[in-house]
């Protein structure tokens, strides 16, 4: 009973250890290259796109993918007064977004699916402390230098648009 006992605990010992929580895993090796997060690098500049705040006006790169969401504005080290990201989910959901590996220092604004802007959060550079959203309605997820919502007047309640129109005519429309 106690060899059986034993091997049954060498078997359970080894599932362990080959399956790591890929969360707090380390990455070495051709795991970590393929991790975008840990590669040091920015992701390439992504296509752009204006948006108007009330009367401002910011260019935005448009991240959609998962991959693209991952890496957001991971290892820049500068960005533009009147830059940002949008990030652009398919559904609206409660959002959490963190600061790991970026190094420019961020507001996170969380928006509706009908444009209206619903919180903006302060973002610690490399902080990877979650800030989650307090509504469940968030579609897009605007990034924009510490403080430009501030400076520019720009709180919850304002709707954002693009040149397009609406963010579900730009992003959503029916093909």
């Amino acid at each position: 009973m106690k060899r059986l006992s034993a091997l049954l605990l060498a078997c359970v010992g080894a599932l362990l250890v080959a399956c790591p929580n890929p969360a707090s895993a380390p990455k070495h090796g051709a795991a970590a290259a393929a991790d975008p997060t840990e590669s040091g690098q920015p992701q390439p500049k992504l296509p752009t796109l204006k948006l108007w705040l009330g009367a401002h006006e910011v260019i935005t790169e448009i991240a959609r993918t998962p991959i693209e969401h991952q890496v957001g504005m991971m290892w820049r080290t500068n960005m533009a007064e009147l830059e940002g990201m949008i990030f652009i989910f398919e559904d609206a959901d409660r959002r959490a977004f963190w600061m790991r590996n970026t190094i420019v220092p961020l507001d996170i604004a969380y928006i509706a699916p009908d444009g209206a802007l619903l919180e903006v959060h302060a973002a610690r550079p490399r902080d990877e402390t979650t800030l989650p959203s307090e509504s469940e309605r968030v579609q897009f997820v605007l990034e924009m230098r510490q403080g430009w919502f501030q400076r520019n007047n720009v709180k919850p309640g304002m709707v954002v648009r693009t040149e397009k129109g609406s963010l579900q005519e730009t992003f959503f429309r029916r093909r």
